[in-house]
């Protein structure tokens, strides 16, 4: 397994300087988040900037996944809007082709995968409704990501429709494919009382193509700088060890780009000697 970070929590740092940086410290992975000044798909320019993104992970020997919880990039008003979830149809149609360029960009950067996930319910649809809303959109980008051989991570996302592993599975009978895989975040799985984590990971070993981690405390949705927090990460990881998983592991500290390369540097010190010896 590779230990990774999420630019996320260096939104103060330029998208190459966050690189450089992370390289520095020793990570082996990045989770990309897509954002006004990281690879904006709305860019005229887009291209060129992941070729220059694409040069730099390539110099470093780096990983990569897209991620795509950027909060206000497509809205600047309402967080993580539109959605695969949303009312009206022009609006998920807006996130489908957001996600689809998203798909782009992992395919030129030759990324291991592109994560999302479902959305905020934001009205009174019944379970059908809503099942068919994000099935119907997901199915749109599966398949355009099939046709690039790309492959996409759902994460199961506290506060969402599909907030857990349960309603994942659920999900799973509705839209599938060999390309449909999991970003499991085994802080949403402790915060939500899914444990022990290591029996999650066993049963989904399979599907498990990207890995958010950071400590949480039971019941509260904060991503908190390991140590802050309760859970007990040596059986986590040695769980990803028992599975034989080669991704990356990524650091989700999304609140902490104000102490980001400090923020950054703790991480690595508290998860390598774990990796290292696992």
């Amino acid at each position: 397994m590779l230990l990774g970070y999420n630019t996320n929590g260096l939104a103060h740092h330029a998208p190459q300087q966050a690189v450089e940086l992370l390289a520095d410290i020793g990570y082996q992975s990045v989770a990309i988040t897509l954002d006004h000044g990281t690879l904006n798909p709305s860019c005229s320019e887009w291209e060129k900037d992941c070729d220059q993104m694409q040069a730099l992970l390539q110099q470093y020997g780096l990983r990569s996944v897209i991620e795509t919880g950027a909060k206000f990039l497509l809205d600047p008003r309402v967080k993580h809007e539109p959605t695969l979830m949303s009312t009206d149809s022009s609006a998920r149609d807006h996130r489908v082709q957001f996600l689809k360029r998203a798909v782009d960009i992992a395919e030129r950067l030759g990324s291991d995968c592109v994560s999302l996930w479902s959305g905020i319910v934001r009205d009174d649809a019944d379970d059908d409704e809503l099942l068919t809303r994000l099935a119907g959109g997901l199915r749109q980008v599966i398949d355009y990501a099939i046709d690039r051989d790309v492959q996409i991570g759902f994460e199961p996302e506290p506060g969402m429709y599909v907030d857990n592993m349960s309603r994942y599975e659920r999900l799973l009978q509705w839209v599938d494919a060999p390309n449909f895989l999991l970003t499991l975040d085994v802080g949403h799985l402790y915060c939500q009382g899914e444990v022990p984590i290591a029996d999650y990971i066993a049963r989904w070993a399979s599907r498990i193509v990207n890995v958010h981690i950071e400590d949480m405390r039971g019941g509260s949705h904060e991503h908190l700088m390991f140590g802050e927090g309760e859970m007990n990460f040596a059986p986590i990881v040695e769980a990803f060890r028992d599975i034989g998983f080669q991704g990356g592991l990524h650091v989700e500290l999304d609140r902490h780009s104000h102490d980001g390369s400090e923020a950054a540097q703790r991480a690595y010190d508290f998860l390598s000697p774990l990796i290292t010896n696992s």
